[in-house]
């Protein structure tokens, strides 16, 4: 197998927007598997990579979830705030860092050992993001505080302590639908870590 990196000559990369992430048009030649080269165009996205974790006490057999409204879902026509697992970009943070701050600001839940699960692209053809994914163990004495996110930041957000199992009726009902979401459910179920 070839060196992809010899595989793709970059042209050119405008920057068309940097309002919250940066959205760049770029062209570059790409070497088929035939051998022939072609030009190409891409957008991409860039707001930087994120982390995620789900909470789970496998004593109760609980997850906790968080609900929050969602404006590009709701303008695809999905009219729930959206049901998932506690999220946020980096920034200037490592992963485990920014999921524990996450956890305390989202969710009102101190989490001392989160485990990485597995990183991810998201959305791969347009969208540069890579979302670090963990598990974590909670119990009733690591709530914290009320959680409900940062209103200076839009946020809105519904703690849900739910049963597994409810919550794996709800990805297969459709109210749960965010991937990442789905991801650490299913990992959670594979795994044992909690009875489905």
């Amino acid at each position: 197998m070839s060196d992809w990196n010899e595989r793709v000559r970059p042209i050119e990369s405008v920057l068309l927007s940097e309002n919250w992430g940066k959205l760049h048009r770029n062209v570059f030649d790409y070497r088929r598997s035939d051998g022939t080269w072609q030009r190409q165009i891409r957008e991409t996205y860039d707001r930087g990579d994120g982390a995620a974790v789900l909470a789970y006490d496998p004593d109760r057999n609980t997850v906790l979830l968080i609900r929050q409204f969602r404006f590009p879902a709701w303008k695809r026509g999905h009219a729930e705030p959206l049901i998932e697992v506690c999220a946020g970009l980096l920034d200037a943070d490592d992963p485990v860092t920014c999921i524990k701050k996450e956890a305390e600001e989202e969710m009102g839940v101190t989490i001392e050992t989160p485990e990485r699960v597995f990183v991810s692209f998201m959305s791969p053809g347009s969208v540069v993001e890579q979302l670090h994914l963990f598990v974590a163990r909670y119990t009733p004495a690591d709530r914290s505080g009320a959680g409900g996110g940062h209103v200076a930041e839009g946020e809105d957000i519904e703690v849900l302590e739910l049963p597994f199992p409810e919550a794996m009726a709800m990805v297969d009902d459709g109210r749960i639908c965010d991937a990442k979401t789905i991801m650490l459910l299913q990992h959670a179920a594979l795994k044992g870590l909690v009875k489905a």
